[in-house]
């Protein structure tokens, strides 16, 4: 499950969103869908838009329209936006026991670092009824602030107060694993998100989780 034990030291676990707490690629991958068909353009296979997912929402739409749609990608960003924001509760939820993490039985400071654009983020979690239970929510200020890069990070550990060696960020991407390395954080991968695990892996983050249960035992008090 892991290659530890998590450090006493850890008082602050920042967690990314999308294939990490959510399940979100359904609802995705049919916002996509639906912002393909009103633009005339062919739709694609789910599977291939979660493919697509982890980036932020502007490589997501160059992906799935295409390099020949590029003239049409600013369109594409305004028709997905009333479709993502319409439908992007229609089947997320939490990984089966995650909610639990949150629950406030365990005493270290939550919080949350996403690509996703902080307009969808919060509808979500709103949604989900779980925005208060995290210390600091930071989403990208603009492309180049999207993870690998650690600003979001960065500005977390600011705002709390919190040293890197006190923190661990939990994603299931390469971005996740390369942002916490550069902030000095601990890095623990999980392998039921959407991200490579093969890719992930090679980075060696200091703790592995391969399924919900097992994060979940791994930060459980």
């Amino acid at each position: 499950m892991t290659r530890g034990p998590i450090a006493d030291s850890v008082r602050l676990v920042i967690f990314d969103l999308d294939g990490t707490l959510i399940d979100s690629k359904h609802d995705i991958a049919t916002s996509v869908n639906l912002t393909l068909a009103d633009m005339a353009l062919p739709t694609l296979s789910p599977e291939q838009i979660f493919t697509f997912v982890g980036d932020g929402v502007k490589r997501l739409l160059r992906l799935s329209v295409g390099e020949e749609n590029e003239a049409r990608y600013e369109e594409s960003l305004r028709i997905f936006r009333g479709h993502y924001l319409a439908h992007c509760l229609d089947t997320t939820q939490l990984y089966p026991g995650l909610d639990r993490l949150l629950d406030g039985r365990d005493t270290r400071m939550k919080a949350l670092a996403t690509n996703k654009s902080l307009e969808y983020t919060m509808r979500i979690i709103e949604g989900l009824k779980v925005k208060d239970r995290f210390a600091a929510i930071e989403g990208p200020l603009d492309q180049s602030d999207l993870k690998p890069d650690p600003g979001m990070l960065l500005r977390i550990l600011d705002n709390l107060a919190v040293p890197p060696e006190a923190a661990m960020l939990v994603g299931d991407s390469t971005n996740d694993v390369r942002a916490a390395q550069a902030a000095g954080v601990s890095a623990c991968a999980v392998g039921y998100g959407y991200g490579n695990r093969d890719k992930v892996s090679a980075l060696n983050p200091d703790y592995y989780c391969e399924k919900p249960g097992d994060l979940l035992a791994l930060l459980s008090p």
